[in-house]
């Protein structure tokens, strides 16, 4: 059994001030594997007032002094990359060859994506060419609370810590409590990189407890929120009262809309595969195949050969198979709302409840399409975060962007069309942060986010470092 009892703050691993162990299961065979600390409010406080006084220097860092560290953090994190892959594999599930190409990656990306905009970043620049005398500089804004995520651990992480210290700010990181070993590992690397005490900290807990104390403390400046939309409201609310600036990544229902015009066979190859990936445990999983009619059945049949030839498998062994879902708390919400999509009237075309052939153990769930879907079903309203892809059929170009549309979210959305010009025409329709055509994908650096309850604020390259600045204008300003 792995002991990570610590917390990680002022630049040492510090016990809790009061004990409260919490055991990490392995989703893949329900055990326990490590144990770590539920923080506290103390807890909390220890770590800001840590933050709060590095800020007075690392505030003030220049900008050749952070890259120096965040080279050094990158080198420390590519060495061991390893070790990180298998710390997500076992605490969230993924497998093992996509925890190395994709999850570990995804870290690796942003650090580096980060440098580069760091390099090239205006902190200061006159307000207009012909008024010198007026200037603009941005700041960092101080010490900042960031709450991550379970399914994209080091995606996440890094998308926060990263241009938050990049920018001149002080962190304190709550991981998800459910998958902490991989920020436990993190905060390791930050530690061996070489960062100043206090610039970056770390307490475990839950968002009940920790997660408040962060978002309510008068001395956290900003909160950047990664999770339910449930939650992230939660934190906004909390952090009224202190008028801190609140960013927040939430959930995500993204439309795939397939046009007749699109190569169908590939189009929809393409979408399930990308709806199924990580267990279906992704904001911006293409979750519902909006499906022009009169190539439905087409799709339909395509997307049920492509599902049964997903596998689903141990995370631990190499592949290209899919692991368990995160916890048994996900593993019941999957299966009630297969059981909801049923009971509604779609019909199960692939998949079902329970576990698959061969499973007894571990919170496995079936790959799952459901066809003949309305948007008004709970599987195409409600993020179902599993390997759930619902498949609704409509009638032309305006009806799919209407459906595509009508969602409270707006995290991203997938076009697949053979028309170019129809495409840009639609994707200038679609109410997403992120519209990504015919298997298209963002560039590192380019901003991620999304509109209504998917959240505000946008991560990646400069738009992630502007989250974490202030903007002064100062007049008089004389060369």
């Amino acid at each position: 059994m792995i002991r990570k009892t610590d917390f990680y703050i002022d630049g040492a691993w510090v016990a809790p001030v009061e004990a409260n162990e919490l055991e990490v299961i392995n989703p893949a065979n329900e055990q326990p594997f490590a144990v770590i600390s539920m923080g506290s409010e103390a807890d909390v406080d220890k770590a800001v007032a840590s933050a709060k006084r590095a800020f007075e220097s690392w505030g003030w860092s220049s900008r050749e002094e952070r890259l120096e560290l965040l080279q050094s953090l990158l080198a420390v994190y590519e060495r061991r990359a390893d070790d990180m892959a298998d710390a997500i594999t076992s605490e969230m599930g993924a497998p093992i060859s996509m925890s190395k190409a994709a999850q570990v990656a995804s870290g690796i990306g942003h650090i580096k994506g980060f440098i580069r905009s760091l390099k090239n970043f205006t902190f200061e620049r006159p307000f207009r060419e012909d008024k010198p005398e007026q200037h603009i500089v941005f700041e960092p804004i101080g010490v900042c609370g960031l709450i991550t995520p379970w399914n994209w651990p080091m995606n996440q992480v890094t998308l926060k810590v990263v241009p938050a210290i990049a920018a001149g700010c002080t962190t304190v990181l709550k991981p998800s409590e459910i998958a902490p070993m991989s920020s436990i590992l993190f905060a390791e690397f930050m530690d061996e990189a070489g960062f100043p005490a206090g610039v970056f900290n770390m307490v475990n807990g839950d968002g009940p407890t920790v997660g408040q104390a962060l978002s309510s403390h008068p001395d956290v400046d900003m909160m950047s929120f990664t999770g339910s939309t449930r939650a992230g409201t939660a934190v906004t609310k909390t952090a009224a009262d202190t008028v801190k600036r609140v960013t927040l990544e939430l959930g995500g229902k993204s439309p795939n809309i397939v046009l007749a015009d699109a190569d169908i066979e590939k189009a929809v190859k393409r979408g399930v595969i990308h709806c199924f990936n990580n267990t279906g445990q992704s904001c911006n999983a293409p979750t519902r195949m909006i499906v022009e009619r009169s190539v439905y059945d087409e799709a339909v049949q395509v997307a049920i050969d492509t599902a049964n030839k997903v596998s689903v498998g141990d995370p631990s062994e190499e592949g290209r198979h899919i692991g368990p879902l995160v916890s048994e708390t996900q593993y019941n919400k999957v299966q009630g709302l297969i059981e909801k999509g049923i009971e509604e009237g779609a019909t199960l075309a692939v998949g079902g409840p329970g576990r698959p052939e061969g499973f007894n153990r571990g919170y496995y769930a079936r790959p799952t399409i459901f066809t003949d879907v309305s948007n008004e079903m709970t599987i195409a309203k409600e993020e179902i975060f599993g390997p759930v892809l619902s498949i609704i059929p409509v009638d032309d170009e305006d009806e799919a962007v209407s459906v595509a549309n009508d969602t409270p979210y707006g995290l991203a959305a997938y076009l697949q069309t053979g028309d170019v010009e129809r495409g840009q025409r639609i994707s200038r329709k679609l109410r997403a942060g992120n519209v990504h055509m015919n298997g298209s994908s963002n560039l590192p650096g380019m901003p991620f986010g999304g509109y209504k309850m998917s959240g505000n604020g946008r991560e990646g390259g400069d738009w992630g470092l502007e989250d974490y600045l202030e903007t002064k204008t100062v007049s008089g300003w004389t060369e």
